[in-house]
């Protein structure tokens, strides 16, 4: 089997080149190259080598990937006829994309490379920025650039920016996690006579004048706790700093236990900032229940039972396990088919046939919602009304029992025929697919608006209740949901 070799260019001009390597170039026939776009190419073709290039399968697609393919199943080709030497910048095993692309098909048994080394484009750079690249550095790829790829402590590099259009998407990115004003550095032909560093604020990062496939970004890491808010970590730091001994006293003291009803609450603030459509309301009140997780898995982990690392395992692994339709092979027609299977993969997951259906319904925190649970798995074996008319003479048969128990009103028998009546209730409302939690949400916020108008009208009028009668003071409250429907 013939043998491709992959040689770097390094990071500039043939005098950047090891002896070696130059000595090698210089003793072969013919020099395949990536890109002609490379100081030591040319420098090469003025030495008397000849070299042929791929620069014209970048004309012939839009997309790197096909071009990347393209260049390598034209090199194997080539590799079938003889030894082939092909050419790459910097270090071959650096940020070279066909290069990787050549190793699989390697593995695969269908070429066999020898891969020479050659300095890559980060070792001018740690010198050009006096950087330590033992304090942790990333190198990433502009055209795959994902927000949660940075990390804000560490030096970041980012290949591949070479035109403004790759720069503006670049920039968005990070502004994502940076602050617009982190100064950021563009650095070209590092180490080489046409090297040149400019600074600039993040936000100007696509305006600079010097931006060419030489081009890297540099990031620098950003230690100050304040200016990396926007990074997972900060939270988890912020909740390790608050329940350690130079930490808050209240939050130090709390447990699983006392922590219930903040979840609780927080979980109703949220719902009550969606009902609102307050999108500003539901960022602040989606990070107060992610506040509540980490709490809850700092505890854990002091404890020395679980992490929130095992949290996020856990979801994640739960997720893919209920969607086989997403990321496995299974197949399902209708919202039907997937409430089936994800219902079938809890029942696998429990491991264990129940006395009960109702096993795994009951909410501690929410009789409503206990009520709801139990009914729907009823009424999922047949046990429930064909219509919601079933539902609403039963209703109306507990009203009449409630009614008779106000004549005597035993207190027992009381709380047993009002419970009886709530749950009618709940059960209408599933019949309408309305939760009833979200219901007593919505009522309740609905009560305090319109009770607090009816304060302001009393506070702006005589000044106490005790000057109205019910009925004055049922006028203001129906002027409160006049103005609601305006």
């Amino acid at each position: 089997m013939n043998t491709i070799t992959i040689v770097g260019l390094g990071a500039g001009g043939i005098d950047l080149l090891s002896v070696g390597t130059y000595r090698f170039i210089r003793s072969i026939d013919t020099l395949y190259v990536r890109t002609m776009d490379h100081p030591a190419v040319t420098e090469l073709i003025d030495e008397g080598v000849a070299v042929k290039s791929f620069d014209s399968t970048y004309e012939s697609s839009d997309v790197f990937e096909e071009v990347y393919d393209t260049i390598v199943q034209r090199l194997i080709e080539l590799c079938k006829e003889d030894d082939v030497v092909y050419a790459v910048p910097g270090h071959p095993l650096v940020a070279e994309a066909t290069v990787q692309k050549l190793i699989e098909r390697e593995r695969e048994g269908e070429v066999k490379l020898h891969i020479r080394s050659e300095q890559s484009f980060l070792d001018p750079l740690f010198a050009s920025l006096r950087i330590e690249p033992i304090d942790g550095f990333q190198l990433l790829d502009a055209l795959q650039l994902e927000v949660d790829d940075l990390s804000l402590t560490q030096h970041t590099f980012i290949g591949q920016v070479y035109d403004a259009f790759v720069a503006s998407d670049v920039k968005l990115t990070a502004m994502e996690r940076y602050d617009a004003e982190h100064e950021v550095a563009l650095v070209t032909a590092a180490g080489t006579n046409e090297e040149h560093i400019q600074w600039v604020p993040l936000y100007e990062l696509d305006r600079v004048a010097v931006i060419n496939n030489l081009t890297t970004v540099y990031l620098p890491p950003v230690h100050e706790r304040e200016k990396r808010l926007k990074e997972p970590r900060a939270i988890r730091e912020i909740v390790q700093m608050l329940r350690s001994p130079e930490g808050c006293p209240w939050d130090r003291e709390q447990t699983h236990e006392s922590l219930k009803r903040f979840v609780i609450e927080e979980a109703h603030e949220l719902v009550q900032a969606i009902e609102e459509e307050d999108d500003f309301g539901i960022v602040e009140e989606l990070g107060d229940v992610l506040l509540q997780v980490f709490l809850h898995a700092q505890i854990g982990e002091e404890n020395g039972y679980f992490t929130v690392e095992e949290v996020y395992e856990s979801i994640a692994k739960k997720m893919i396990r209920r969607h086989p339709h997403v990321f496995g092979d299974k197949e399902v027609e209708s919202i039907d088919d997937v409430i089936t299977t994800w219902e079938e993969i809890k029942r696998q997951e429990v491991g264990h046939s129940s006395d009960t259906i109702l096993e795994g319904q009951f909410r501690a925190s929410s009789s409503l919602l206990t009520s709801y649970n139990y009914q729907k798995k009823a009424g999922k074996v047949g046990f429930e009304w064909d219509t919601i008319e079933g539902a609403i003479e039963k209703f109306e048969e507990e009203w009449k029992e409630f009614q008779d128990e106000l004549v005597d009103r035993e207190e027992s028998r009381l709380i047993d025929e009002f419970g009886d009546l709530l749950f009618t209730l709940v059960n209408i409302a599933r019949y309408v697919k309305v939760s009833p939690e979200e219901a007593m949400v919505h009522a309740n916020a609905k009560f305090a608006r319109r009770f607090q108008y009816v304060e302001r009208a009393v506070a702006q009028g005589k000044g106490t209740f005790e000057s109205y009668t019910l009925e004055e003071l049922d006028q203001f409250w129906d002027q409160a949901k006049e103005e609601e429907n305006r």
